[in-house]
């Protein structure tokens, strides 16, 4: 069974960034061009149910989709960092501009920096524009005309400028489609697998009314269970829709207003019924735990998540205390976790630098962000390599 690539930017990179992943056997690439960033919002909302993952031709489409809350399937972008800037500087110096007086957009200034020191080029008279929501295409345009010669990601920016000015637009190479669609198959054919997993729930509620339609609205069955709980089956990709990417559970806020004063769901994600089960009734002890009213979703490696319902939780960062109870850590790490991604100035840390800043091993940091990721609180961005013969370092954006 093939996968349906859904590949968005402007008209003149569709096709090549397209041709490239169709090279890869079983990828078939649903083309969607644009003629302004801004128009990638709208193209992803009304292809959503028709891919399985989609690929941006650069970041901003990529970010104005993800800003939007749009992103339902597996996602990337092709980066123009490193050897893609690389290859720029060495044709405009051959063309006989001097590369050391650029301004240069939307890349991450550390980025932009690691490439001319790699290249034995002074940065000092480099201006960087990088890539912040809000900043549109004239903004940009006029933070260009300031320089004697520009680099831009952005079609719109290269269209307004080419005729006033000396400007190279940056395309994406062969390789580095090739390293985003490795990347955004590994994530598309995982979550493929993961949503495959069983899901069982173990509901304690005062009544049964309400219960059947809820768990036809997660495409599962529902049955009577041992010492009046009732069993729901499903599978993970519906239950991970219904909560909101396992942030929230609806249902909980419906039955409590439908007169139940005692709601308790565990839910538990396995690959098999039995794993499924036991994890379902570790979840539902720890929902008796922490009242009446509660729902908590069980997953391997020791992992709990308290969902909260729509509109009871109140905003992360105005009580710790509630991630800290969903996420199962706590709140002094939750701390340390937030000044260093004030520290960081909101860029994406590696695996390794949490673990610096919270003083833990690599594994202990990576299983308190894998909890966070799951909760809709940090996200992975890509990898770092490590120079070494080691794994890469995961690249993850808190957004406590």
């Amino acid at each position: 069974m093939g996968i349906v690539i859904g590949v968005v930017g402007p008209h003149d990179l569709v096709d090549d960034v397209a041709a490239t992943c169709e090279e890869q056997p079983g990828v078939s690439a649903l083309r969607l061009d644009y003629d302004h960033e801004s128009q990638a919002t709208s193209i992803v909302e009304a292809h959503a149910s028709a891919v399985e993952g989609w690929l941006f031709t650069g970041i901003v489409p990529y970010m104005l989709a993800r800003d939007a809350d749009l992103l339902t399937r597996p996602a990337a972008f092709v980066d123009y960092s490193g050897a893609t800037l690389l290859s720029a500087l060495v044709r405009l110096q051959h063309e006989g501009h001097d590369v050391t007086r650029l301004s240069i957009d939307t890349l991450a200034t550390g980025d932009v920096t690691a490439t001319f020191t790699e290249a034995g080029l002074p940065v000092g008279q480099v201006r960087t524009m990088p890539y912040r929501a809000g900043v549109t295409s004239a903004k940009t345009a006029a933070f260009h005309r300031k320089s004697h010669a520009a680099i831009t990601c952005l079609s719109s920016v290269y269209e307004e400028l080419r005729g006033s000015m000396h400007v190279h637009r940056l395309v994406p190479s062969v390789h580095s489609v090739r390293v985003a669609l490795r990347q955004l198959l590994l994530t598309a054919e995982g979550q493929a697998t993961e949503d495959a997993q069983i899901a069982l729930g173990l509901i304690e509620a005062d009544s049964d009314e309400g219960l059947l339609r809820e768990a036809t609205a997660l495409g599962g069955t529902l049955a009577a269970f041992r010492g009046g709980t009732h069993l729901l089956v499903t599978t993970r990709g519906p239950l991970h829709d219904a909560t909101g990417g396992f942030s929230a559970l609806p249902m909980l806020a419906r039955l409590t207003g439908a007169g139940n004063r005692v709601v308790r769901v565990g839910f538990g994600l396995g690959r098999s019924a039995a794993e499924a089960e036991s994890l379902a009734r570790r979840a539902l002890s720890r929902a008796r735990r922490i009242g009446d009213v509660a729902a908590v979703l069980s997953l391997r490696a020791d992992t709990d998540i308290v969902l909260e319902s729509v509109g009871t939780a109140p905003a992360p960062e105005q009580n710790l205390s509630v991630i800290a109870r969903r996420v199962g850590l706590s709140v002094p790490t939750l701390e340390k976790l937030l000044e260093a991604r004030e520290a960081a100035g909101g860029e994406p840390l590696t695996t390794k630098e949490i673990a610096e800043r919270l003083a833990v091993q690599q594994r202990t940091a990576r299983r308190m962000l894998y909890r966070l990721e799951l909760a809709g609180l940090a996200e992975r961005t890509g990898n770092l390599t490590s120079g070494s013969s080691g794994r890469p370092l995961t690249l993850y954006r808190l957004t406590i």
